[in-house]
């Protein structure tokens, strides 16, 4: 499956609501500006500024000075006006520089726990349009190893899964041949090499893959853990290549997550970042030690 047929990437998510509330703001400040304020207002500026400097002025904190206040102004203008900046602050910081996400499912051991809350760099491939996720400067592209969040392409339209966000691990880049069987990855016809770490010990919600093979794959420059059941061997990937603007994913607990090999390729323009820390982990308790960076 390719990006012809995904759903689209724009989904109600927090950073959509987030916009919706400063477009409203912004549009109720504007007109109560225009035909409620009193025409002297804008007038009564101590501080000398050009006019491009008080409007971007006013387009931060919805005001062209300091001392411009809102309280005389019907509830609605004031919180419009009192909430803005802060709101606008949040929605930068997670439109173009770092969005948190908590980890929901076991798809991503051992590397990332069910609990693990973590940061995804939005600026490390580049810069893209909050919201669209439209990309105007490309800084580079991923890497087999990368850990990323997309947005799901939902090939098959289902509405459980419509906007929701995924986190799997690139294996296979554009044009690349890719194939999985009997739990090895092969790529571009090179077979990968494992190490054996030994029997792996769950906790928590992972408490059912206690007994999972534990391998270290060598992949390029990332090598990385993965799981594998030790009763049967993982979903197969027949031998494919990756198409244009798309990327093969998996998640590290091989026999535990829906990714590439079932659903297809992720498009590049799904892809929201790269995960690249985790800043707190709450499952059954919280765990301090898990906080750091990760493979």
């Amino acid at each position: 499956m390719t990006i012809e047929k995904a759903s689209s990437f724009f989904a109600w998510d927090v950073s959509a609501y987030l916009a919706l509330f400063l477009i409203a703001a912004f549009v109720i400040v504007i007109i109560d500006q225009l035909f409620f304020g009193k025409s002297g207002d804008l007038a009564q500026t101590p501080e000398k500024k050009s006019f491009i400097a008080k409007w971007f002025y006013f387009i931060c904190f919805l005001r062209f000075n300091k001392s411009e206040k809102y309280l005389s102004r019907p509830k609605l203008v004031q919180w419009s006006a009192e909430f803005y900046p802060v709101l606008l602050l949040v929605f930068l910081l997670r439109g173009f520089v770092v969005e948190p996400f908590r980890i929901p499912s076991n798809s991503m051991m051992p590397t990332l726990l069910t609990g693990d809350f973590i940061l995804v760099s939005k600026f490390d491939y580049g810069i893209s349009l909050p919201v669209l996720n439209k990309k105007i400067i490309e800084f580079k592209k991923p890497e087999r190893g990368d850990v990323i969040v997309f947005r799901y392409p939902n090939y098959e339209k289902s509405a459980q899964y419509l906007g929701a966000d995924f986190i799997k691990r690139v294996v296979g880049l554009p044009g690349d041949i890719i194939s999985y069987s009997s739990d090895h990855l092969r790529v571009n016809e090179e077979n990968i090499a494992y190490q054996d770490l030994g029997i792996y010990q769950g906790i928590e919600s992972g408490i059912k893959m206690t007994g999972f093979k534990h391998m270290r794959e060598l992949l390029d420059n990332n090598p990385h853990d993965i799981l594998l059941d030790p009763n049967r061997h993982s979903q197969i990937a027949p031998k494919l290549r990756v198409p244009a603007g798309h990327y093969f994913v998996m998640g590290d607990n091989r026999d535990r997550s829906s990714d590439s090999r079932f659903w297809g390729f992720v498009p590049e323009e799904y892809i929201i970042g790269k995960a690249f820390g985790i800043w707190m982990h709450y499952d059954d308790s919280l765990k301090l030690d898990r906080v750091g960076g990760f493979d």
